[in-house]
This record gives C-alpha cells, sequence and structure tokens, in this order.
C-alpha cells in the first residue's frame, strides 16, 4: 500500500483532541530481535460519530481539488478533509508511507441513529475514511461497561500469541493512543509491553493531565502549552502518568480559541509520534520517568458547571477565556432573575466604555444594550466589561443582542420597570 496522505479527522467527546489509538505490529527477523524495517500491522480506534451528508465527498474529499480522494495506485500529497461535530487534524503522510507500517486495521464506534425517532445516523469518520482507502473496519460495544470485554482482531489477540507465550506479550506489537476517550481495560493493556503501549497527550505533563487539557489551558490563561508522547500505564497508577518518550512545545497564540490550538497541537502531535515511532524502530527510543507534581493543574472532564459563569467573581478576560475554551461543545451561560439561561455567544472584553454608560452598571452582572457594538455590556468582577453580541435565552433560538434586548420584560431588569439594566444572578442563588 503506497499512501502519503494527510489527514484531517473529526473528533469529539470527551477529549477532542484525538480520539485515535493504534494497535501495530513490529517485523522481526528469525532470531525474534527488533528490526528497522517497519510495522507491518495497525489498528486504529475511533469513538466520535458525525451525520453523514448526500455524498461523501463532504467528509473526505481534497481541499486543493474539491474532489473525492482516488484510492487506487500511488497517491501524491493530499489533504483529506472530514468535517463534523469537531474536527481533529492528524498528519500521518508519515504514518501511511511505508517507512512506518504496511497494514492498518480500523476499530471505530458502530453506526447509531440520531435526530427524531432515529430519523438520521451517526457514522465515525474515520469509518468513512477507511473506506476510501480501502482498510478493514472493526466496531466496539455501544456501551461503555461493554468495552472492557472487547478484545482486537487477529494478529493482536490471536490465540496462537497466547498459547506461544502465556506470560510475556509479544514484543513485535505496539499499541498506540491518542485521546481515545475511553479507559482501556488492563485485559487490551496487557497484551503489550509496558514499553510497547504509547500514548499522544495535548499538553506539557505533568500539567494537565485529564480528559480536558487544552480546554483548561485556555481557561487558566496559559502562554504555553505542548505535546508528549508517554507509556500508558494502568489506571491504579494514575491517569496520564507514564514516562516521556518525547516532548514537544509551543506557544499559545493570542486570543486563541480551542478549535484553533487543538489543530495546531494534532498536528505537531502526528508528527511528535511519528519521529517516536521511527526512533523505535532504529533502536533510538528514550524514554524519562514523568515528574510527580502536586501542585500541578488537573484536566477534569468539560461539565455544565464549566460553563455557569459567575460576574461576582470572573472578570471579562476570564469568561472570554471560557468562551474561546469550551463554546464549541458547552456555550458559556448566565442566568436571568427569572432563573431562566441565557447563553452567551461571540464575547470579547470592552475597555473603551465611556463613564456615562459605566454609571448605569452598578454592581456586577448588570447590563445594558450598548448601541455603538450592537452588543450586550455586562459588568464584571474586577470593574471589567464584556460586550456580547448574540445570545439565545433558555428555549429560544439565537438572537442578536438588539432584537433579545428589545423584547427584555421588567421583571429581568434590576429594579422593576420599563428602564434599566437587566441582572443576572449566580446560579447558586436560592430559589424564592
Amino acid at each position: 500500500m503506497n499512501v502519503v496522505v494527510r489527514t484531517r479527522l473529526s473528533c469529539c467527546r470527551p477529549d477532542p483532541f484525538a480520539c485515535v489509538s493504534a494497535l501495530t505490529r513490529l517485523d522481526t527477523n528469525a532470531s525474534g530481535s527488533e528490526t528497522t524495517d517497519q510495522f507491518s500491522h495497525a489498528m486504529v480506534l475511533r469513538t466520535t460519530q458525525v451525520r453523514p451528508s448526500r455524498n461523501h465527498s463532504k467528509f473526505c474529499s481534497s481541499d486543493e481539488t474539491n474532489s473525492p480522494v482516488e484510492c487506487s495506485g500511488s497517491w501524491s500529497t493530499q489533504e483529506v478533509r472530514i468535517d463534523g461535530y469537531t474536527r481533529f487534524y492528524l498528519r500521518v503522510t508519515e504514518l501511511l508511507s511505508t517507512d512506518v507500517w504496511q497494514d492498518i486495521q480500523v476499530v471505530t464506534q458502530p453506526d447509531t441513529k440520531t435526530g427524531r425517532r432515529g430519523s438520521k445516523l451517526s457514522i465515525s469518520p474515520l469509518k468513512l475514511l477507511a473506506e476510501e482507502v480501502h482498510l478493514p473496519v472493526h466496531t466496539i460495544p455501544h456501551e461503555r461497561s461493554e468495552f472492557k470485554h472487547f478484545k482486537p482482531p487477529i494478529p493482536f489477540s490471536s490465540p496462537e500469541n497466547a498459547q506461544d507465550n502465556p506470560v510475556n506479550p509479544p514484543s513485535e506489537h505496539i499499541l498506540i493512543t491518542a485521546s481515545f476517550g475511553r479507559i482501556l481495560p488492563n485485559s487490551l493493556l496487557n497484551l503489550f509491553l509496558p514499553s510497547r503501549r504509547l500514548n499522544v497527550h495535548p499538553s506539557l505533563l505533568p500539567a494537565y493531565r485529564g480528559a480536558a487539557p487544552i480546554q483548561h489551558a485556555l481557561i487558566d490563561g496559559q502562554r504555553e502549552t505542548g505535546v508528549c508522547v508517554i507509556e500508558m500505564t494502568e489506571r491504579k497508577k494514575g491517569i496520564d502518568s507514564g514516562a516521556i518518550w518525547g516532548c514537544r512545545k509551543m506557544e499559545i497564540p493570542e486570543g486563541a480559541t480551542f478549535p484553533t490550538l487543538r489543530d495546531s497541537l494534532a498536528l505537531m502531535g502526528g508528527d511528535l509520534l511519528v519521529s517516536m515511532l521511527r526512533d523505535m524502530l532504529s533502536g533510538k527510543d528514550t524514554r524519562t520517568p514523568q515528574a510527580e507534581d502536586p501542585t500541578a493543574p488537573r484536566a477534569p472532564l468539560i461539565t455544565m458547571q464549566d460553563s455557569m459563569v459567575d460576574f461576582r467573581v470572573m472578570s471579562a478576560e476570564q469568561v472570554v477565556r471560557r468562551h474561546r475554551a469550551i463554546s464549541h461543545q458547552k456555550p458559556v451561560t448566565a442566568l436571568l432573575k427569572t432563573r431562566r439561561t441565557l447563553q452567551l455567544h461571540e464575547t470579547y472584553v470592552l475597555t473603551d466604555l465611556p463613564a456615562g454608560v459605566k454609571d448605569q452598571l452598578a454592581v456586577e452582572g448588570t447590563a445594558i444594550f450598548y448601541p455603538p457594538h450592537k452588543a450586550l455590556v455586562v459588568r464584571c468582577a474586577g470593574d471589567t466589561y464584556l460586550a456580547v453580541p448574540m445570545v439565545r435565552q433558555q428555549d429560544r433560538h439565537i438572537l442578536k443582542a438588539k432584537e433579545w434586548w428589545n423584547g427584555v420584560k421588567p421583571e429581568l431588569r434590576l429594579t422593576d420597570g420599563p428602564t434599566g439594566p437587566v441582572q443576572f444572578i449566580p446560579f447558586d442563588t436560592p430559589a424564592s
């Protein structure tokens, strides 16, 4: 298989960085020692699904030619795009070229019916890509609880392997994951030597161990991040705590959002992974035990609470950072006096607000419509001000700020009446 291709993959829950895992088998010589040849087998896993279009070329097409990718013969370097709930960009120019491995098997989530009465079909974008390049596709169970019983396809779980070596896994097998999104059971990990289980993680470990490192780095206002390739360990030894094989750093650009930072880190992670695989094949790989730092920030799964805004304690900059980090999955949300929620879209910090406007916003959490910016202006902690051009009230459609403001009712205002600022309250305010 002579394929040279750069691929954009769609990805989402719970960590949109990659959602990819690969099981590979190293070529060995007659004595059983490793050679510097190729990975002869690979298995790629993915859990994310997307809704199909009428034409698969929407999900798998050349950016340069805007036409379906040809899947036979020798390909020139192209970029295949798969659009979905979120997108993951993984550079596989080298991963699919013959100097790394020859055969890849795909394992992904089965198709799922979605929408009203199951009227739509959600399909794994990796499945679409695999079909385009004629790779075999396998599926994992729908239920997470059943995943612990999952067995990889032959040759990774063949009876011959267990009979030949019931204690030590074959040294020619390797497992690679990149934010796969599910905890791998010991029964799967034990099919591989500890030095043959690699994970690609989008943070500078030990900082931001967990499911959402990119989001939390943005929320915290970090100026630097990166990618690490680490050994996978059993869950009892700690998540993302294995020895580091390689690491690359990058500055977080001003105004970066989750999608833009994810894309940059995915490309970096793909390149780093290829480098580590080549080092392994040539016997040049090294690893360093990961430092333990109790003060290092963590990166737990993003929840609804992360989207809840409290203007008493959050500055405008903090709200904007939160918006850039998680709005792709959970829009930042404030609570109105009526205990209805209001989603805040396209937020930015206002620094040139006239004194007369500030005077109308006496306390944190009050807001008025500001015509020069065509946005709501909300007073936040630290005497800072947030602009909100688009909003969506609970059970309503998204609206421009002016359209929503024109329909504001007296009970939403700081003081009952036809005029005056709207008041937001903390989510922990007791119901009256």
